[in-house]
């Protein structure tokens, strides 16, 4: 009794964390791979026909290109994807141009896990909806660094990760608006998520223990509420404000170095930049920070496509948060000046 008081707790918690208008439309998930699976093969498999459209961005991680290729293949529907500019943002005048061709869902990251860039979500669902179309939101580079307002975004669907906001691996959430919920059938089946069963058939639980079959990771959402509960005692303006700077001196810094080359410089972004060496691979790069104990990612990021449209095979990315300091981006800087030198 108190493991499931604490875990409907943390339900509340979250809910409240992203306002949403209810508990009951915040599903637990494994992650954010999990969530987009579960509208890709709940929503897609019961609603998408032949040549329906599913708008993507080039900006997706693998996570939200995957699942709907999958359901595509199964139904007959169609990918088409937003491209983005040299400065790695999104063409909104494409944008309108394929929203008016069918568009059944659109599904796009809030904010760029390479180049840092924010999305005008806002503005863009609101467009999808004028046209007819549905829209899911990955946010699981969002959720710890900026304030998610469900209601305010009016996204049909939102998809977000607890190791991506300090709390365990193997949690997540998918928000998702009720009425498309009770619509959409149970994509996994087995305990709890039912009310009756026999041979004859059975029937599904209420939300939203329709869509958690078997026993649910407890402690994860536990565990993803003493992260929200953490997270809101910061001051997000403050911790923004922070974040900013130390994206805005690596930027600077970087420049003034002549064997690196920026990727990406959206003017909406937040704390991760990703370069790559003129001379050498980005792995280069990452091995000889590694060895002088700076800790970044290099590689394509789960994000194959983009880095074909940038024109590179992968980048080194430096990510920042508000525990970061002003030291750590120098010698983040000093450390690529001496790897560069090296290659």
């Amino acid at each position: 009794a108190l493991a499931t008081a604490s875990f409907e707790a943390a339900r509340q918690t979250v809910s409240a964390w992203i306002n949403a208008p209810n508990a009951s439309s915040v599903i637990f998930t494994r992650g954010t791979t999990e969530a987009i699976n579960l509208v890709a093969q709940s929503f897609g498999g019961h609603h998408f026909k032949p040549g329906d459209v599913i708008l993507l961005t080039e900006m997706e991680h693998h996570s939200n290109i995957v699942p709907w290729q999958l359901i595509a293949d199964r139904t007959g529907a169609v990918i088409r994807v937003i491209p983005v500019t040299p400065t790695g943002e999104l063409n909104l005048d494409e944008f309108d141009q394929m929203l008016s061709k069918g568009v059944r869902l659109l599904a796009m990251t809030h904010v760029s896990n390479v180049t840092g860039t924010i999305n005008p979500v806002a503005e863009m669902i609101d467009r999808a909806h004028q046209q007819g179309a549905l829209v899911l939101i990955d946010g699981a580079q969002a959720a710890a660094h900026m304030a998610v307002d469900i209601q305010a975004l009016d996204c049909d669907f939102y998809a977000f990760s607890g190791h991506k906001m300090f709390g365990p691996t193997g949690i997540g959430v998918l928000y998702g608006k009720s009425h498309l919920l009770e619509a959409m059938p149970p994509w996994q089946g087995g305990g709890e998520m039912i009310e009756q069963v026999s041979f004859a058939g059975s029937t599904w639980n209420q939300l939203p223990f329709k869509f958690e079959a078997g026993t649910p990771n407890i402690a994860g959402a536990i565990g993803l509420a003493a992260a929200v509960d953490y997270l809101q005692q910061l001051d997000h303006e403050l911790v923004s404000e922070h974040e900013q700077r130390l994206t805005d001196l690596t930027l600077a810094g970087l420049r003034q170095i002549d064997g690196i080359r920026l990727i990406g410089d959206a003017e909406h972004r937040l704390g991760a930049v990703s370069f790559v060496p003129k001379a050498g691979h980005a792995h280069d790069i990452g091995t000889l920070l590694n060895e002088q104990k700076v800790a970044v990612r290099s590689g394509h990021h789960c994000a194959m496509p983009l880095m074909a449209a940038l024109g590179v095979s992968g980048t080194v990315r430096a990510s920042f948060c508000f525990y970061n300091t002003e030291s750590d981006v120098d010698r983040l800087l000093q450390a690529v000046a001496k790897a560069c030198s090296f290659l």
